[in-house]
């Protein structure tokens, strides 16, 4: 078992409580989720409808970002045990709970404004529109394994640890982290279409 109840608390893995994780962006509020699910494998109940993924455990969401590469392709439990050890060196290196670390990390990865073409007559001209928060939290997991399957591949250090390099990273913002490269990539080049 994964998570478990014990007198009102969450515990994700059996060591962290998620019942503590402040989401202090207010945008992402309602599409971070931490308290519906417990577990983190929901056999695919909430993909029937559209925006139903924002009713599962931002967790599992990373859980099914990570195995969505080449080699981990359909492999939950591998990409669970990844991330299960990957929090733990999050919590030996930050002794903060990582799932703070992981919404913090969402939040700072996720773009915040993107482009859009639209055709005036034959001319595809981009404009600069707001990024929906549903799509913010989906770039940023994005990114975030793009970026880990980019740190780990075909180097000595392990994909738990590049993740949990990449999560720390974008947590505190840095620039040496893939996601938030990506995010302001994407934000300068909305800048320059406004």
């Amino acid at each position: 078992m994964m998570a478990e109840t014990t007198e009102n608390r969450m515990l994700l893995f059996n060591r962290w409580d998620v019942s503590e994780v402040e989401i202090r962006d207010p945008s992402l509020a309602r599409y971070i989720n931490l308290h519906s699910m417990i577990v983190p494998h929901t056999c695919g109940k909430l993909a029937g409808q559209q925006f139903n993924k924002s009713n599962m455990l931002i967790v599992e969401r990373l859980i099914n970002k990570m195995m969505q590469t080449e080699h981990n392709t359909g492999k939950k439990e591998l990409a669970i045990r990844i991330v299960r050890e990957a929090f733990e060196i999050i919590h030996k290196k930050t002794k903060k709970n990582p799932a703070q670390v992981l919404v913090d990390a969402v939040a700072n990865a996720g773009p915040r404004e993107e482009t859009v073409r639209l055709k005036y007559g034959g001319i595809n001209i981009p404009k600069s529109v707001d990024t929906a928060p549903q799509r913010r939290v989906d770039h940023a997991l994005r990114f975030i394994a793009a970026g880990v399957y980019q740190a780990a591949h075909k180097k000595k250090k392990s994909v738990s640890e590049c993740l949990a390099d990449e999560l720390i990273a974008a947590a505190s913002g840095d620039t040496r982290s893939y996601a938030v490269m990506k995010k302001e990539e994407k934000e300068r080049i909305a800048k320059s279409a406004r």
